[in-house]
């Protein structure tokens, strides 16, 4: 099966391309969870793009160009427990400052989203030595489904920037989502208090390797992913 689809620029992450973890979302949509999505280039916005799906695989298609592909696929990892809701609002308020964020307009963790506009989910360290971040995070009516639920692929793009945050507190080393593998275990309605986790798994290379989580107040697991992180030069150019 395919679709013509086209990703608003309200989905924004580096400049003028989208967000990974939405455009894995979308990517992963007709497949399910768990999923794993690979990002072969970053996916242009406002732009008709084609999604393909058939046999538990989906290709999103930029003309002749591959720009993502999903597959099923189950996520291994081992998530931390989670904090409680003000644990969690202590760790954002120790979040980056406004102005030393690389990508002020990201859709995920973009401080100059307005609210109800983008996810606005900004991760700081929990306090103690665990190497734990983590985010309060309320979806907002926009993010709703057509049953009342919070659909899918933001709880996608909220697994993707916290990941980013864990690895490079400083923010100082450009990083490009390169693949995503999730699953999507439970659910949230808008104006839910939820919380995002992330931690560094480990690295190779140019690839550094994330886990996130998203929980309910009541420490519920709703999602959770594991992320392979590119180191790049700089967001220059990365848009298609």
């Amino acid at each position: 099966m395919r679709e013509t689809i086209r990703i608003s620029s309200r989905f924004q992450g580096p400049t003028q391309s989208c967000n990974g973890g939405y455009a894995s979302g979308i990517v992963a949509g007709p497949l399910g969870s768990p999923a794993e999505v690979t990002l072969r280039r970053p996916p242009p916005l406002d732009y008709p793009l084609v999604l393909e799906w058939e046999d538990g695989h989906s290709r999103l298609w930029d003309g002749d160009a591959l720009v993502a592909e999903g597959r099923q696929a189950e996520v291994i990892l081992e998530i931390p427990p989670p904090p409680s809701w003000d644990e969690a609002c202590a760790a954002s308020a120790r979040s980056l400052k406004l102005d030393e964020h690389l990508l002020p307009r990201c859709f995920v963790c973009g401080p100059h989203r307005a609210e109800g506009d983008g996810l606005r989910i900004f991760p700081g360290p929990l306090a103690g030595p665990h190497g734990v971040y983590a985010a309060p995070w309320v979806p907002a009516p926009s993010l709703a489904n057509d049953d009342g639920r919070v659909s899918d692929e933001y709880f996608w793009a909220a697994l993707d920037c916290p990941g980013a945050h864990a690895l490079y507190p400083d923010n100082l080393q450009p990083l490009l989502l390169g693949r995503l593998t999730g699953n999507i275990v439970g659910q949230a309605r808008p104006g839910d208090r939820c919380m995002v986790t992330s931690w560094r798994i480990g690295g190779e290379g140019r690839k550094i390797f994330a886990g996130t989580a998203v929980f309910s107040e009541a420490r519920a697991l709703l999602a959770y992913a594991h992320a392979v992180w590119i180191k790049v030069d700089s967001f220059a150019g990365a848009a298609t």
